[in-house]
């Protein structure tokens, strides 16, 4: 199953950014992340799961993340997109088509920081599927 982040803005060079591609490289080709403007439409999507991150999002336990991102690659999912918004966040009707609305606390976060922080969730996510010993949950 393709994982995609689906960010607005650009992170540019930075220690974001170097964070989100450290994760990336450690998901070995199992993690897209691309970058649209603060006003481009979301590209359309035709199939999968969309995930989208708001600070009135459900705050998820990463084991409780893994679990769903395994019982959706069950079902057949093929991709799970993310969508990290603008700094005015989300209209209501991307939240209103999310099949999560995913939040990390009830703290705000800088967009760069959320991919950073996400990318982890990501791979701890897939190494507690994976059965791989990262998570020592």
């Amino acid at each position: 199953m393709k994982l995609h982040i689906i960010a607005r803005g650009r992170i540019g060079q930075s220690p974001e950014a170097d964070l989100v591609q450290r994760y990336a490289v450690r998901l070995k080709g199992r993690l897209a992340i691309s970058e649209i403007s603060d006003t481009a439409a979301w590209p359309a999507f035709t199939a999968g799961r969309t995930v989208v991150l708001d600070e009135r999002g459900q705050d998820l336990a990463s084991a409780d993340l893994a679990a769903l991102l395994g019982r959706w690659r069950d079902d057949g999912a093929r991709e799970v997109r993310f969508l990290i918004g603008a700094a005015d966040g989300h209209d209501a009707a991307t939240r209103g088509q999310a099949d999560l609305l995913l939040g990390f606390g009830r703290a705000t976060w800088p967009h760069m920081l959320v991919r950073a922080m996400l990318a982890e969730q990501l791979y701890r996510a897939l190494s507690i599927l994976d059965g791989h010993p990262y998570h020592r949950g």
